[in-house]
């Protein structure tokens, strides 16, 4: 899996994912489905990030939708060798203002 943004001189944003928590694709954040997976356009930094594995798109799109990363994972079949991969580039999805934590609910 493979994720590589046009920009990198963006500073990150300090955000450290913890996988045992909600995440969401931040509003602010475009999908375009393209054949190699996605791009993903903010439209507050104009950073663009190309997602080049089909399911993690998947997953960045299933986020909200769960209580947790690591359900979103569960629900998705995603195997336990695999999720360490997919947290790193998530991690980096974070740091560039592309996913946000979810807000927490009463």
């Amino acid at each position: 899996m493979t994720t590589t943004t046009s920009t990198p001189a963006v500073t990150g944003s300090g955000l450290v994912l913890d996988p045992g928590t909600a995440w969401q694709l931040n509003p602010r954040v475009a999908v375009r489905p393209e054949p190699f997976g996605a791009l993903l356009y903010h439209f507050g930094t104009r950073r663009l990030s190309f997602l080049k594995d089909t399911r993690l798109v998947e997953l960045v799109t299933a986020l909200a939708d769960f209580p947790s990363v690591d359900s979103t994972f569960a629900a998705l079949g995603v195997e336990d060798g695999a999720r360490p991969g997919y947290v790193s580039a998530l991690q980096r999805l974070a740091e560039t203002d592309m996913l946000l934590p979810a807000p927490r609910h009463a």
